[in-house]
């Protein structure tokens, strides 16, 4: 009777030791990682973070001084301007989605050279964005500039595409719908590939053409896919520096001052004004809005987007 009891019991013992060190062996081989995220992202999102509430000088340890420096950023105009500069440039960006919908569409119907398409589309993705701004600006500028050219062959006035703030945030805009063209028509493209060929065939037996089925079948069908490139296009473009930076050039642009994006105001109060307090209360501000609106999203989604 005893010895039925304890051979059960020395079983349970040598399982639990066993699945100890199973877990031993999983933490070691998951370590590196978790050290690699803690050092790269933990740590400065916590340095950033207390940085925010402290007033930190070129030299010397910082002064903490509560929340001043989110109250001045609050009371800033600037920081408004930023705000609504990148609001404007995401919101025209995302319109580059429909876009990418219906050249993915038209791609997938081609028989034959569909890769050259998506290679020459994809092109911009692998090019440095310093390349990329050199080139637009030279078409965008206002004296001598390729789009001006073509504006005055038939009788439209040119306009100072990068020297004007009235017109710097769309033309950056225009430029960021066109690098975001690639990535967007890989990812549509692999949605499209999943979409049943049956449902289209079904569907022209019942009498739908190809502007019902786009409609019908796969718009309803790509819209996960086209929820993702939403989420991944708005958080990219919140984050735009870049096209302001390379674009802009010379701080003695007149156009500086009414174009500046939320990064590019960080940018500036970090290592022009090297303000590492406020600068990093404007790169959590960016962290909380970036976070609100992602979380906006994914609760919008439950009403257009079909999974089934």
């Amino acid at each position: 009777m005893s010895s039925s009891v304890v051979k059960p019991v020395r079983q349970v013992r040598r399982r639990t030791g066993f699945a100890a060190r199973t877990d031993w062996w999983a933490y070691a081989m998951i370590a590196p990682a978790f050290i690699g995220l803690a050092a790269l992202y933990l740590w400065p999102f916590l340095s950033t973070f207390l940085k925010s509430f402290m007033n930190v000088p070129v030299f010397g340890p910082g002064e903490f001084n509560g929340v001043d420096n989110y109250t001045k950023l609050i009371g800033d105009d600037a920081f408004w301007r930023a705000l609504g500069n990148t609001a404007l440039y995401t919101g025209i960006v995302l319109l580059g989605i429909p876009l990418a919908i219906v050249f993915a569409a038209l791609i997938q119907q081609v028989s034959r050279g569909r890769a050259v398409y998506r290679v020459l589309f994809f092109l911009p993705v692998v090019t440095l964005p310093v390349a990329i701004g050199m080139v637009w600006r030279f078409i965008l500028n206002g004296d001598f500039g390729l789009l001006n050219w073509v504006f005055s062959l038939v009788g439209i006035p040119g306009q100072y595409w990068v020297a004007d703030d009235r017109f710097t945030i769309y033309a950056f805009a225009v430029v960021g719908i066109w690098m975001g063209l690639g990535v967007n028509l890989i990812i549509l493209g692999a949605g499209l590939q999943n979409i049943p060929v049956e449902l289209y065939e079904a569907s022209s037996l019942d009498g739908a053409n190809r502007v019902r089925q786009f409609f019908s079948i796969t718009l309803p069908l790509l819209s996960p896919t086209i929820f993702f490139v939403t989420v991944l296009t708005t958080i990219s473009a919140l984050q735009m520096f870049d096209l302001v930076f390379i674009m802009l050039g010379s701080v003695n642009n007149t156009a500086i001052d009414g174009s500046k994006t939320i990064v590019y105001l960080f940018y500036e109060a970090a290592f022009v004004q090297f303000k590492q307090g406020f600068a990093a209360t404007i790169a959590i501000v960016l962290l909380v809005i970036i976070m609100a609106v992602t979380a906006l999203q994914f609760r919008l989604q439950k009403k257009w987007v079909i999974y089934d």
